[in-house]
């Protein structure tokens, strides 16, 4: 009887298991990208060295993708106590649905006429909505030769779904090294750490005790006081604090609803990291302080462009960029490709704090100095709970005035500076997708309040500059990404002209 009793309640507790993982509801974070202000997208263009093979994929994405609850879950919204719930529901689904296979007539487009086309198909999908009657995510496959790729796949999902880590959680659990097909993909150890230092010795253990009191208590100090001043400058600029008006600046309060262009550009990242070792820096700053640099050349001929009463760039411009940051503990490759299994321990999700960034557009006769700004400012941002803050402050916005407040003063605050910002560690070697070889990844995202969103994205030796541009604000995105091109070369001279004494 005692047995029976035993399998019952084994049962039971199987059972009501069963029905939790058949319904979630929807974390605070996926409630906000799916208000009107935030319906943002993921998307990334992936360059393949070889001619695609669809049944290998969709066979691929049926032993892998699906596997995640998040990409066989369909949003419901319901009404209960007339209130609005919305809940992942999870449903058979049919990957041949999520495979999109544009017809493309290829015999007379050249290289050129391939990436334009390419160009436009994407920036015509950021006007195409996801199918809210299936789970939210899509894989386009292009039999399409561009000039650095032989086809081109491209991964859309909604941004509720989760967020770049999670997106580069997909992406190693759908790709293996094409060394070993058996094993995953590598990312680098300590990618973009600063240079190592010594530990400091003294000969008086109680002098040592007395120093690292006083070192800690100041360290304490700091940190509170950086994040009360950063906390106090998100709420301001969340009320009134706003950027400058600039070439650059898109009013996303006129127009709710745009057409996006997605360009992208790779560099070497063997010329990042002799930067990053030069100047003892870690690769995120030598990213920033190029684009600080290539965003001042942008600028400078922007204003150049207009009438001669207007043609010398404003001094003390406020330009700040909403960097995005991931706040989970740190993670190994292992940990993040576990993410897309059943009951992984680590966080799968929208799990991004943002910082306000301040980019000093200047005119320097000594392309090094855009480096030590840039690096002087994260390098203080480093030392605050600022990303943590704005999003324990998105969740309590949430939880206590509901999604559409919390969605218009959040939107407010971006709105109110000028751009989005985000790096991404990639894989260290070369990796196959499902079969396919990768020459790029491209991800970026859309429908958030920002005619310029800057991605870069590592991968084997390349680092990848990945621009979202509202055409209308941004008429001209490949300047830019010769800017930033000609900055990092301009960056690099400076180093080796100078040697590694820097």
């Amino acid at each position: 009887m005692e047995i029976r009793t035993r399998r019952l309640r084994r049962q039971t507790v199987e059972k009501e298991e069963e029905e939790e993982e058949e319904e979630q509801p929807l974390s605070p974070a996926a409630r906000l990208f799916h208000a009107p202000e935030f319906n943002c997208n993921i998307i990334s263009v992936i360059g393949l060295k070889t001619k695609i093979e669809p049944y290998v994929i969709i066979q691929g994405l049926k032993h892998t993708l699906i596997r995640h609850p998040r990409f066989s879950s369909n949003l419901v919204n319901s009404w209960s106590n007339n209130r609005q719930e919305q809940k992942w529901v999870r449903t058979n689904v049919v990957v041949e649905d999520h495979v999109i296979i544009p017809k493309i007539e290829t015999q007379n487009i050249e290289n050129a006429d391939a990436d334009a086309f390419l160009e436009s198909y994407v920036s015509d999908l950021t006007t195409i909505p996801l199918d809210t009657s299936k789970p939210l995510w899509e894989v386009h496959l292009l039999d399409l030769k561009t000039s650095d790729a032989e086809n081109v796949a491209i991964l859309r999902m909604h941004h509720s779904v989760g967020d770049g880590m999670s997106m580069m959680s997909l992406v190693l659990a759908c790709t293996r090294k094409t060394s070993d097909p058996n094993e995953l993909p590598s990312l680098p150890y300590n990618y973009g750490m600063p240079s190592g230092s010594s530990p400091l010795k003294t000969s008086s253990r109680c002098c040592s005790r007395l120093f690292w009191l006083v070192m800690f208590l100041w360290s304490a100090f700091v940190l509170v006081s950086n994040t009360v001043c950063d906390a106090l400058e998100f709420i301001a600029t969340a009320l009134f604090l706003k950027d400058s008006e600039t070439p650059i600046k898109g009013d996303f309060w006129l127009k709710k609803s745009k057409r996006m262009r997605l360009v992208h550009r790779s560099v070497s990242l063997d010329d990042i990291k002799l930067i990053k070792t030069a100047m003892k820096m870690t690769v995120n700053d030598v990213v920033l302080g190029v684009s600080q640099a290539g965003l001042s050349q942008y600028l400078k001929r922007r204003y150049g462009d207009q009438e001669v009463s207007k043609s010398n760039m404003p001094k003390r411009l406020r330009l700040r960029a909403a960097l995005l940051v991931n706040i989970r503990p740190a993670t190994g490759i292992q940990e993040l490709a576990d993410m897309m299994t059943k009951g992984s321990k680590c966080r799968w999700g929208n799990w991004i704090g943002y910082i306000v960034f301040p980019f000093s557009i200047a005119s320097c006769k000594d392309p090094l100095e855009h480096l030590r700004r840039a690096k002087s400012i994260i390098d203080r941002k480093k030392n605050s709970l600022e990303a943590v803050f704005t999003f324990a402050l998105g969740k309590l916005l949430l939880k206590t005035f509901g999604v559409q407040r919390a969605a218009y003063v959040i939107n407010r605050a971006l709105s109110n500076t000028t751009m989005s910002f985000s790096n991404l560690v990639g894989p260290v070697e070369e990796i196959s997708f499902y079969g396919h070889t990768v020459t790029y990844m491209a991800p970026s995202v859309y429908g958030h309040p920002h005619a310029l969103t800057m991605h870069f994205q590592s991968y084997m030796n390349k680092m990848t500059i990945s621009l979202t541009v509202d055409p209308t604000v941004i008429s001209d995105p490949h300047r830019l990404c010769d800017d930033l091109e000609e900055s990092l070369r301009s960056i690099k001279a400076a180093v080796q002209e100078r040697g590694f004494s820097q």
